[in-house]
């Protein structure tokens, strides 16, 4: 069965739509929008009525490329208001010949969470960090052990419900059906993981256009995290202060003229513009990267505080991305505020080269993996709609709206 995903990354500045399909253990884009987002602020829905031609935007573009349509979806949600806590289950191996199965794991963590969830939470992440046989024995893989009873002791992340609703009740008005959901600093880590950052705590910085996520992975699970209303909006906003001119000329100032840091910035380079008060102004290169540089330099630095409120452990990568790490010599000012431990990502998938796609393209690589370690098959399409993909000349053929639901539940056991 090919196995085909897609997962999307709904900000206040860009919609992220990405398809791909695993093939020999490796991603393939097949197709990826990146869409002008109305109605939300800081990832949540303020206006449903103007998000939702967008959603249909994003998922239209995609649609066209693949010449099918789309229904199927993983969704990144705000980890705003996120909370992280241990919890331990057990369950009885009922099996004839008591050997611990998948289903076992499932229900002991299933126990681990009974009466521990309010009712205005919802889980997005739950991981098994040990696992205990009969009379408390640890075991590393517990899958085939002969035993009577098994206890798994779990990371579980949750966020209010209206993180995951309002969003996903969104995508269901346009006949997308949410397959599951999880917080996108989980994305980005799949996407830029490597090994040694499977054995030590580290940090993950996603630094968007009205915020940026702080957060903290332990052998590559996500145990704490910290939003701050900041990021590339503020720019504009100093931009637009500074020089008097409007939101749209600040943002024109921002994509044309401004960089990270200021190495190798021209006096020279300029554009005129008209301000508020109907004056002609030039904004050079050097001016803009200026006001630039000292926003984002004041953005890593509070990034800097906060890591040491999350975690007092010995941080040993920083990885840096989102859409604001794509701007020129942002790795020069990040050296500066850091030092040489903190990197920025670099989102290499033909087709999805920027890194206000990792997030997405990092969540395909995260249920892949979950599925795969379970034994599971999942594709967003059927055979016969895959067969239709393959066609020449396909007519796009729109389903039934799904109701709202997650496929896999929170523990991929349906």
């Amino acid at each position: 069965m090919r196995k085909v995903f897609a997962s999307i990354d709904i900000g206040s500045n860009f919609i992220k739509l990405v398809v791909g399909e695993i093939f020999k253990n490796r991603l393939q884009i097949l197709a990826a929008s990146q869409t002008p987002s109305l109605g939300i602020q800081n990832g949540f829905v303020v206006d449903p009525q103007a998000v939702l031609p967008k959603l249909e935007e994003a998922f239209q573009k995609c649609e066209n490329i693949l010449g099918i349509k789309i229904s199927k979806v993983f969704l990144s949600v705000p980890s705003e208001n996120s909370e992280f806590f241990l919890a331990e289950g057990s369950t009885t191996i009922t099996s004839e010949d008591h050997t611990i199965r998948n289903v076992d794991i499932v229900r002991a963590m299933q126990a681990s969470t009974y009466n521990r969830i309010d009712n205005g939470r919802e889980i997005v992440s739950i991981h098994p960090t040990s696992y205990y046989i009969d009379d408390g024995e640890n075991i590393k893989n517990p899958i085939g052990v002969e035993a009577s009873k098994l206890t798994v002791k779990c990371l579980v992340a949750t966020v209010p419900r209206k993180n995951a609703y309002t969003l996903a009740k969104c995508l269901e008005q346009i006949g997308v059906q949410v397959v599951d959901f999880t917080l996108g600093a989980i994305g980005d880590f799949y996407e830029f993981q490597k090994e040694m950052m499977k054995d030590n705590v580290g940090v993950f910085i996603n630094m968007g256009y009205s915020k940026t996520e702080i957060s903290i992975f332990n052998k590559g699970l996500l145990t704490n995290s910290k939003t701050l209303d900041l990021g590339a909006k503020n720019i504009e906003q100093d931009l637009a202060y500074i020089f008097k001119v409007s939101a749209k000329d600040a943002r024109d100032i921002k994509q044309n003229l401004c960089a990270a840091h200021n190495r190798g910035a021209s006096a020279s380079i300029k554009k005129k513009y008209t301000n508020k008060n109907g004056e002609e102004i030039s904004v050079s290169e050097y001016e803009a990267t200026e006001v630039a540089s000292s926003r984002l330099e004041e953005i890593l630095k509070i990034a800097k505080k906060e890591i040491n409120h999350l975690t007092k452990k010995e941080i040993h990568y920083i990885m840096i991305t989102g859409g604001v790490s794509e701007m020129t010599n942002f790795s020069l000012l990040l050296e500066e505020v850091f030092g040489r431990s903190a990197k920025v990502g670099t989102t290499n998938e033909l087709g999805v080269r920027s890194n206000i796609y990792s997030t997405s393209v990092g969540l395909i690589k995260y249920y892949e993996e979950k599925l795969r370690i379970r034994n599971q098959d999942f594709s967003i399409f059927d055979e016969e709609e895959l067969k239709e993909m393959c066609t020449i000349n396909k007519k796009i053929s729109f389903g039934e709206n799904s109701i709202l639901g997650k496929l896999f539940g929170y523990f991929f056991d349906n």
